[in-house]
């Protein structure tokens, strides 16, 4: 670091010397801060499959049905299946670092304006599927993307997502994330999952069908399911709190 800051001093005519200089700086700085986000919000990640555990060991005393599921399935050290009633929310860490566009309102706020550092971002994914969709392998079947978090290295936050999800955490400036609000963000999300059931597809969509299809109905029949197939549902814009 001595020796780098020496160089910087001194008066560098030589290009080659020039851009070596600015690529340690680059290296030092921005390589180093997305490295420090990325570390942590794999912390933020396992505090928040933890609560979760946490979260179910409280339903379960009072939802004592054998029949509904509970339970997390993880899938590496970047992804879990949560396992709610005829649901599964898949939690992913993305494993790259973010920087908000040029374009995005936020950098006019006084925190993003401070230090361009706050504007990078790590990300948790949130993704809706049927249970059976997952435990049948129905490769076919479609989930909903319903939040991503955004993260930076000061831990403030953001959240773009269906419903609350999207409207109660918008303001990163602002947002500290802490435990009671991830365990609150998780509840969210269990809610927004468990308010839409399974509609029936138009009749127009399920008109055709192969003699393959027909031969593996007894096991798995391959159509497409999914929660909101074919309709809007009023009940798609009912926010949760």
């Amino acid at each position: 670091m001595y020796k780098y800051d020496a160089m910087k001093k001194k008066e560098i005519k030589d290009p080659i010397q020039a851009n070596r200089l600015q690529l340690i700086d680059l290296l030092l700085h921005k390589s180093s801060l997305k490295q420090d986000i990325a570390d942590d919000l794999e912390k933020v990640f396992d505090q928040l499959r933890t609560l979760i555990d946490l979260e179910f060991k409280a339903i379960k005393e009072v939802v004592t049905d054998e029949r509904v599921r509970l339970y997390i399935k993880d899938r590496g050290d970047h992804e879990f299946h949560v396992y709610i009633g005829s649901d599964v929310l898949v939690f992913n860490l993305h494993h790259n670092v973010f920087r908000l566009p040029d374009s995005n309102p936020l950098w006019g706020t006084a925190y993003f304006k401070s230090n361009e550092n706050n504007g990078y971002f790590g990300t948790i994914h949130i993704y809706n599927f049927l249970a059976e969709s997952m435990q049948q392998n129905r490769l076919d079947d479609m989930g909903n993307l319903i939040a991503r978090i955004f993260v930076n290295h000061e831990r403030h936050f953001f959240i773009e997502g269906k419903g609350s999800l999207g409207h109660t955490f918008n303001d990163p400036q602002n947002m500290l994330l802490s435990e009671q609000l991830l365990q609150l963000i998780a509840q969210m999300a269990f809610a927004y999952a468990l308010q839409f059931d399974l509609y029936i597809p138009p009749f127009e969509y399920m008109d055709d069908i192969s003699v393959g299809q027909i031969f593996m109905m007894g096991e798995q029949l391959k159509l497409k399911t999914a929660k909101r197939l074919g309709f809007k549902m009023s009940s798609d814009d009912t926010e949760i709190s």
